[in-house]
């Protein structure tokens, strides 16, 4: 017994390192420019695709763990790769890479073609790990939990205390310790170090933990399913009953046909002489399972919306970063770290995102999510202003100071002008995170909510890498008829405020795209809602019956 109440303690040991990967991790664009000498939007260019990359990959990862591993097998191959990728990071800084030879500074020339190489793997390994803890630890180790208090009788123990006391101080203690490191080497070796340890111990335990059975029943695969099963039957014809289509009834209540997206009906069709079969089918579906294939896609109008908010914060991993990097960061004697933005913006996420939790659950409405979304656009809209008008003061002091070709001189503007924005990039994602996932939790069958979770996380992913998209049109747009390019090498011949501006627009025409597509939604009221368990073989069990047929969750009916 006390053998699985330690494992708890090792698997814990996997988020230790989180929080000083993510601080070492959040000066990656200074590293970049300073370091590398990439140009600015170079450097977000690699830190957005990266960004984009770690977000995506939880749906690929969530489908191979529903499907075939389970997520203690997910959990060692992603931490090994974490562990690998932090090293690799390590290791490509100057002082390590070139050991042996006489080049060991951070500067430009120091940094040759295989250092390269190893940090972009390195990056990529890392992505491949965040996601893997995205999709895996958190629900193993509650799964892992809750088996423990299930075989013990006990509610805490005295391992799962020490375990959570790790996850908490030690980041704490890293986290308040690390920024003050100056050497990139050092910088980005410890968290390696940390990571690599808290793997080891993960891996020591394996043989003592319980593997969960992955339920090969994917809802993924059935929408893709549902999708075939249509097209193969594209030129039959709709029958008259209701007992022509498979699955037409689950228990004792009869499940009709939304009116929406009535091709997809096609793949319930129960052709002549064909007999429903009992296992997974690419040619016959049930209706329970078209309905959940209609569902995902009525909310695609709705899901694109979140790339610009996508495209928003991707800048405040980049070109924020970049503009605090040369402010001046003194109060008094003492200089802070960049790293007390990220503070910020997390603490605003982390404070933000519990009240909006509790006025969502106060007001139980269908329309209050979308509330909670609109007011996260609002605050995107608002956070761009006001890195137009800081980013028109930092030039100006630049100006007034003669620093527009000293790139690495220190401006003398303090960096906590860039709060106001940390802080309403903050409430950007603490409106959009918890109002999104209450309003697909409660529009959406039970057994697609983890995958719709993750795709909102992937949408927001592509908008990290449309913001690199949306530099290069607005750079190239800028320099029509002989005009200077507001993208230059340097920060402080770079027009940022123009492109904040451009931003500001972009979200608010997307906030008015939003409120048009929400209120032709056709939401579910909570009364109304008759979600029960999902059914294992059949992907879910709601209740649509004829007359809920126009108050379903439908878009552009």
């Amino acid at each position: 017994m006390a053998e699985e109440k330690k494992s708890f303690v090792r698997i814990s040991a996997l988020l230790w390192a989180d929080v000083l990967v993510a601080y070492a991790l959040f000066v990656m664009q200074n590293y970049l420019t300073d370091v590398w000498g990439l140009s600015l939007i170079h450097a977000a260019l690699i830190l957005n695709i990266w960004n984009g990359v770690y977000r995506i990959l939880p749906l690929f990862f969530l489908y191979l763990v529903d499907k075939y591993l389970g997520h203690l097998k997910l959990l060692v191959f992603t931490s090994l790769a974490y562990a690998a990728g932090i090293t690799m990071v390590a290791v490509s800084t100057p002082p390590l890479a070139n050991a042996s030879g006489t080049c060991k500074r951070y500067e430009p020339e120091c940094v040759g073609h295989a250092q390269k190489g190893i940090l972009i793997a390195g990056l990529a390994l890392i992505a491949v790990g965040v996601a893997g803890n995205l999709v895996s630890l958190l629900p193993y180790l509650n799964w892992k939990k809750k088996i423990d208090e299930t075989s013990s009788g006990r509610g805490v123990d005295v391992y799962q205390v020490a375990g959570l006391i790790g996850v908490v101080v030690v980041p704490i203690v890293g986290a308040i310790a690390l920024p003050y490191i100056r050497p990139p080497t050092l910088k980005f070796g410890i968290p390696a170090i940390c990571t690599v340890v808290g793997t080891f111990l993960f891996l020591t335990g394996f043989s003592k933990y319980t593997d969960d059975d992955p339920s090969r029943n994917s809802p993924l695969f059935n929408v893709f399913r549902v999708f075939v099963a249509a097209s193969l039957k594209i030129f039959r014809s709709y029958p008259d009953s209701n007992e022509d289509y498979h699955g037409h009834e689950i228990g004792k209540t009869e499940l009709t046909p939304t009116r929406c997206l009535r091709g997809l009906h096609k793949a319930a069709i129960i052709l002549p002489g064909e007999v429903p079969p009992t296992g997974k089918s690419w040619t016959l579906c049930t209706v329970a399972q078209v309905e959940e294939a209609k569902i995902a896609v009525r909310m695609l109008p709705m899901l694109m919306t979140f790339i610009v908010c996508g495209v928003v914060a991707a800048i405040g991993d980049t070109y924020f970063v970049e503009q605090a990097g040369k402010l001046n960061r003194n109060i008094g004697r003492l200089t802070l770290p960049i790293q007390v933005l990220l503070l910020v913006r997390r603490s605003t996420k982390d404070w933000l995102g519990r009240e909006v939790k509790k006025f969502l659950e106060k007001f139980k409405t269908g329309r209050a999510p979308s509330y909670g979304i609109a007011a996260g656009m609002v605050c995107s809209i608002l956070c761009c202003i006001s890195a137009a008008l800081v980013e028109q003061k930092r030039l100006k002091v630049v100006i007034r100071n003669g620093l527009l070709d000293q790139p690495d001189e220190q401006i003398k503007m303090s960096i906590y002008w860039l709060v106001f924005q940390f802080i309403l990039l903050g409430g950007l994602e603490a409106f959009l995170d918890n109002s999104v996932s209450v309003y697909y939790r409660d529009q959406s069958p039970g057994s697609v909510e983890n995958y719709l979770v993750n795709f909102i996380r992937g949408v927001t992913g592509l908008g990290y890498m449309c913001s690199a998209l949306s530099v290069y049109v607005v750079g190239k747009i800028s320099e029509k008829g002989g005009r200077t390019n507001w993208f230059q090498h340097s920060l402080n011949r770079s027009r940022l405020d123009r492109y904040y501006w451009v931003l500001a627009g972009l979200s608010l025409l997307n906030l008015v795209v939003f409120v048009f597509v929400a209120s032709f939604y056709r939401y579910k009221k909570p009364e109304e809602d008759g979600r029960s368990a999902p059914d294992q073989g059949d992907g879910f069990t709601d209740k649509f019956t004829e007359g809920d047929q126009n108050r379903t969750c439908c878009c552009f009916c």
